[in-house]
């Protein structure tokens, strides 16, 4: 029984299309909210399993397209933070394997890079500070890929319990993982 002021069918179907514009220009809204929140990390955190900068920035874009439709869709908005670092994860993850698969970069390309001036320290502390890059790397290069996984998602900001949701493991898994990392990288950098 329809109330006084009550709008008919016929409106609410001439309303429908702006409304759902509306919701459109929210996500949008959101969507680029959470980009300028999230570019930076989600950017290091791509380059950290060694893929270009270019790839990383396409695995960016790739993933707030997803969260886009992600949300057009209506689905969940639980812990946002920790779906778009899964994503970013497992984007990341299937361009690396695709880049390993290419052949390696030209001569040209490597003399060009190797052109461009040196912007860091006075030779002596570059010296020291590439020593303990290599040695700090070298242990998180030996550690196992969850441990990687999690020590770079934890560097991101990544609580805890957002890092066992995005790799899908347990919370204990996570804070051991983390603990024994970080003493790794501990015991190298002291010595």
């Amino acid at each position: 029984m329809k109330g006084p002021g009550s709008p008919t069918a016929a409106e609410l179907t001439c309303c429908l299309p702006h409304l759902v514009q509306g919701a459109s220009a929210d996500i949008e809204h959101e969507v680029v909210v959470l980009f300028e929140q999230y570019r930076d990390p989600l950017l290091r955190y791509a380059v950290s399993f060694g893929v270009p900068a270019a790839d990383a920035e396409e695995v960016v874009q790739e993933v707030f397209l997803s969260l886009f439709r992600h949300l057009q869709l209506g689905r969940s908005r639980q812990n946002l933070r920790g779906w778009i670092f899964r994503v970013a994860h497992n984007l990341t993850l299937r361009r690396r394997h695709a880049n390993q698969r290419l052949p390696v970069a030209s001569e040209g390309e490597a003399g060009i890079a190797a052109q461009q001036p040196d912007p860091g320290p006075n030779p002596e502390d570059a010296c020291s500070d590439a020593q303990r890059r290599q040695r700090l790397l070298a242990v998180v290069e030996a550690l196992p890929d969850v441990d990687r996984a999690c020590l770079r998602m934890r560097a991101e900001g990544l609580r805890c319990r957002e890092i066992a949701r995005a790799l899908g493991i347990s919370l204990g898994s996570v804070s051991m993982s983390l603990a024994r990392s970080l003493g790794k990288l501990t015991r190298a950098d002291r010595g």
